[in-house]
């Protein structure tokens, strides 16, 4: 089983979605930290792009604990989360604050089934510190990943998230996308 959490309005078939959102193609409707309809190891992989920066730092190892406890060993945890080391990049060149707000506290207003709810973006992370956050979660193997070489890739979500905006030949690629592996 592949899970897709925090999925949002992006389908990918063959995968089992997972969020808060009320949209027909949302297969478990509920928080992506609470998997657990889900069987110990039961997923090969577990994709989340731009989702896990919605919880703090206090939070996140819970979440990885349960997302830990449904992968299967060997499977595989892909995480997509803005880039605060990009970001910066992207305020030395322009100077302008404004260009890296949205990436930076990422406001969404999202339907749920209790009504619509607003939630911002309560952490950020370079890759050295979401490395040390997975490794003492007991993922092992933390690499980045290229989206083009991802079975995902055909699918626009904010793993391809550039400056200037959608400029994919020659922007400065703005998301953390960072795999690593159940032991």
């Amino acid at each position: 089983m592949k899970l897709h959490l925090g999925c949002w309005h992006r389908f990918i078939p063959g995968w089992v979605h997972v969020d808060l959102c009320d949209m027909p193609h949302i297969d478990v409707k509920g928080p992506i930290d609470d998997l657990s309809m889900f069987d110990d190891g039961a997923a090969e992989l577990i994709y989340s792009s731009h989702s896990f920066e919605y919880f703090d730092r206090v939070e996140a190892p819970r979440v990885l604990a349960e997302w830990r406890r449904v992968l299967a060993p060997g499977g595989t945890l892909r995480l997509a989360v803005p880039d605060f080391d990009a970001l910066i990049e992207v305020y030395r060149r322009t100077g302008e604050v404004e260009r890296i707000l949205g990436p930076l506290y990422g406001r969404m207003e999202i339907a749920t089934p209790e009504g619509p709810k607003v939630i911002y973006h309560r952490t950020v992370y370079t890759f050295d510190s979401l490395r040390r956050v997975l490794e003492e979660a007991g993922f092992t193997d933390v690499r980045r990943y290229d989206w083009r070489q991802t079975i995902h890739r055909d699918y626009d979500d904010h793993s391809q998230a550039y400056f200037p905006h959608m400029d994919k030949e020659n922007g400065l690629l703005i998301s953390l996308n960072v795999e690593a592996t159940r032991p």
